[in-house]
């Protein structure tokens, strides 16, 4: 860890910079997401409607729902994304291994889990570690995506870092900014920084407080190959 940290420090710059894309252009970009705990059926299957009209890449729902919107999907190359451990991640590694499998098995495509942050601020590596690990293991073998969230909020730069570094070698597909529900969301800076850390081996998705097509065009800018927002529609339409 200290090695990639001095590596940072040595060579990790930020610059802002903004995507040159058109707003129907985003919408591959976007996971159309409804996770509010007040979300009904007739919500969800809105949300995925939406989704197909408007060319979204997948709808990000709440386990429960994974089935329902692999249904309404059908026909469609939109993807099913569901959340694993969340928003707070300190599930045991054994429910999360369930929750997932049990997603799995109910149509979802794309995983994203929330990594155990008290352990990890606690420096607790090989907990992580084996967390990921077992999650990733599950998805590689069923030909499924994860994204690890790390809920950049929480974090020094140092524990940001060592979530990334972990998440790579655990064979984690993304690394995912915020759950959308901590202190904070995406900032471009920390995007920039986990494009950096990740490489060619993994991709970043921002999401946590993007609403509008500029902040969109800034999060791919920075380094981001997904968007999570429940402002899909309107970012797309370019409206503030």
């Amino acid at each position: 860890m200290k090695n990639e940290t001095k590596r940072v420090e040595n060579e990790f710059t930020f610059e802002e910079r903004q995507a040159n894309l058109k707003p129907q252009e985003v919408a591959k970009y976007i996971d159309h997401t409804l996770l509010k705990a007040f979300s009904t059926p007739s919500d969800v299957e809105t949300l995925c409607k939406e989704a197909k009209d408007n060319y979204f890449y997948a709808v990000c729902v709440n386990p429960t729902y994974v089935s329902l919107s692999k249904e309404v999907l059908t026909d469609s190359n939109v993807k099913v994304a569901t959340v694993i451990g969340f928003p707070l991640g300190a599930n045991t590694i054994e429910t999360k291994a369930y929750e997932s499998e049990n997603s799995i098995k109910n149509g979802a495509d794309e995983l994203d889990m929330v990594l155990n942050i008290g352990r990890l601020k606690a420096q607790e590596y090989d907990y992580i570690y084996d967390e990921i690990h077992a999650i990733s293991s599950l998805t590689k073998d069923a030909k499924k995506l994860l994204k690890v969230i790390i809920e950049t909020c929480y974090l020094s730069k140092e524990e940001k870092i060592a979530a990334v570094v972990i998440s790579k070698l655990a064979g984690a597909d993304f690394v995912k900014t915020s759950t959308g529900f901590g202190s904070g969301g995406a900032e471009l800076e920390n995007v920039g920084l986990m494009k950096f850390l990740a490489g060619n081996d993994m991709r970043v998705k921002a999401s946590g407080g993007i609403r509008d097509l500029e902040t969109a065009l800034k999060m791919i800018g920075c380094g981001a190959d997904r968007i999570g927002t429940s402002s899909g529609l309107k970012i797309i339409q370019g409206r503030i």
